[in-house]
């Protein structure tokens, strides 16, 4: 598109997020008139730093994947990978460990070594059984890869088309229609390695008993890599918000927007909280798509996208971040502890709507990775599963402090101490999020990918608002980091061309010797 074309068009970007911050860059890139507004002080939205004891930890997302997202952004962009943060890839993913059992579990990026590392904890044919699971679960990325990641907006009918002369045969094949979990049973026989990979479906959001088989894809995607970042998270999200600005954009911080506003059916602009009103011709909404469905940004756009009914919400989380000294179990970067009951964890969790009473700890210690071992305090987030229902009751301390006394009673079972007094722990809980994150109810995933048709109910980059796109973990293609970039790519892309069509389309009606546009043709931004 070039520029003196799309000039005088203005966008509005709603939310520092990485999606709000991938849009702005793109369009600030193509030409446009692009000012993002954000409520914070700060870019990131979950990308979040917390100040703890005088260290800032990563209190959202921890975990670096799919490369190859962030390289084709920049380089649509005029940058490079060279611009973010430095790096570094984690020769161990994960370290696992259990209640009781002495035996711990690395997962390397060598998957060799991982089937190793298998064989000596569970035997040799669990060993082979993993190495046909990895066959398995690259195969089903590789196949979904285009027709879902990368489709704007995928139907069931779009794949079947895209997979192939035996597209839903195919699709079939590739295990929607079975639960991850059934799934695991079939792979594995050792219900500690069911146990972990069962965990990819909490990436999501979701119950591995609940959730589709095809979320196995997400461990290709640790075995394709997995990154730290200098600086952590929050730096990848500061990094995007200086190369937007130098291509363009303006981003207004601690800027929250009050109402999107319309005119004829279409978007007009946006009010901002103190009454201050920005003229746009479109808005991309980088929120969860429920604060437009419950009309928190105005009346005339509450049909813009379905509303999610309370019990599709996805998982929400207790974290605590922490600076403390930590002794004894061997802290790698990335570290899960299990307890035994997996399954009352969600049945607490979805069915019961409260904090789990045997909940799987992750850990991530932000000053390890490599050979680096920190010799005093060091920087943790600790994160429990919740349910999302911050909307409904506070999460005070007469719920979470039991919930906190029986995590760290797991980990000090596994081996980890944690000397934390209350001057080096800030808590956040579903109800923290939930106002962080408006109409989300603490739902940190957007709605749980539970059933094999939930993948095609989130909503797209297209609103039913003319000029109204949408970006974010909450619409398409999901939640994560990657994820919310791609969504915020695509929500570009289709703004781009919906600008491109409608510009040739009144090239044409002029050159036919008429200037009056189509009912059609004026609906386009």
């Amino acid at each position: 598109m070039a520029v003196e074309r799309c000039g005088a068009h203005r966008v509005v970007v709603i939310g520092a997020g990485i999606g709000g911050l991938v849009s702005a860059l793109l369009l600030a890139r193509a030409g446009l008139q692009v000012t993002l507004v954000e409520a914070a002080d700060a870019p990131g939205g979950k990308m979040r730093r917390l100040p703890v004891d005088g260290a800032g930890i990563d209190a959202g997302p921890t975990v670096f994947t799919m490369r190859w997202v962030f390289e084709q952004i920049l380089d649509a962009a005029g940058f490079s990978m060279a611009d973010l943060p430095r790096l570094t890839p984690l020769d161990v993913l994960a370290r696992h460990a259990w209640r009781g059992h002495e035996p711990r579990l690395d997962l390397f990026a060598d998957r060799e070594r991982s089937a190793q590392a298998i064989g000596e904890f569970s035997g040799a044919a669990e060993a082979q059984r993993f190495l046909a699971f990895c066959r398995q679960a690259k195969a089903v990325y590789e196949r979904l890869e285009g027709p879902y990641i990368r489709s704007e907006r995928p139907t069931l009918l779009s794949m079947a088309g895209d997979l192939g002369p035996r597209g839903l045969a195919t699709l079939a094949g590739l295990g929607p229609f079975a639960s991850m979990w059934r799934a695991l049973a079939r792979h594995f026989r050792d219900p500690r390695l069911q146990q972990l990979f069962g965990r990819y479906a909490t990436y999501c959001g979701s119950s591995p008993w609940e959730a589709p088989a095809t979320l196995m894809l997400v461990a290709q995607v640790e075995l394709d890599g997995v990154w730290s970042v200098d600086g952590g998270m929050h730096a990848v999200a500061q990094a995007f918000a200086t190369l937007a600005q130098m291509r363009g954009a303006s981003i207004r911080y601690a800027s929250p927007c009050e109402r999107i506003l319309t005119s004829g059916g279409r978007v007009r602009g946006v009010r901002l909280a103190g009454g201050e009103e920005l003229a746009a011709d479109s808005v991309v909404f980088n929120g969860d798509p429920q604060a437009l469905a419950e009309g928190l940004l105005g009346d005339e756009v509450r049909g813009a996208v379905p509303s999610l009914p309370r019990e599709h919400r996805s998982l929400s989380a207790v974290t605590w971040a922490v600076h403390a000294r930590t002794q004894g179990f061997p802290l790698e970067r990335h570290n899960v502890f299990f307890d035994d009951d997996y399954a009352s964890e969600f049945s607490d969790i979805f069915r019961d709507r409260q904090l789990p009473r045997r909940g799987t700890v992750y850990v991530c210690a932000q000053d390890r990775g490599g050979a680096s071992v920190p010799s005093g305090a060091e920087r943790l987030l600790c994160l429990v599963n919740a349910p999302a229902e911050g909307d409904r009751r506070a999460f005070d301390a007469l719920e979470t402090d039991p919930c906190e006394q029986r995590s760290l009673a797991l980990l000090r079972q596994c081996g980890l101490q944690i000397e934390m007094t209350p001057q080096q722990v800030v808590r956040s809980t579903p109800h923290d999020f939930h106002k962080l994150f408006p109409a989300s109810g603490g739902a940190l995933y957007g709605q749980a990918t539970h059933g094999w048709m939930s993948s095609f109910r989130r909503s797209a980059s297209t609103s039913r608002l003319p000029g109204l796109y949408l970006a974010g973990g909450g619409v398409h293609p999901g939640p994560g980091v990657p994820m919310a970039a791609l969504s915020g790519q695509l929500a570009a892309a289709t703004l781009m061309a919906r600008l491109d069509s409608t510009s040739r389309s009144r090239r044409v009606l002029i050159s036919g010797g008429t200037s009056t546009p189509s009912a059609t043709t004026a609906a386009m931004p």
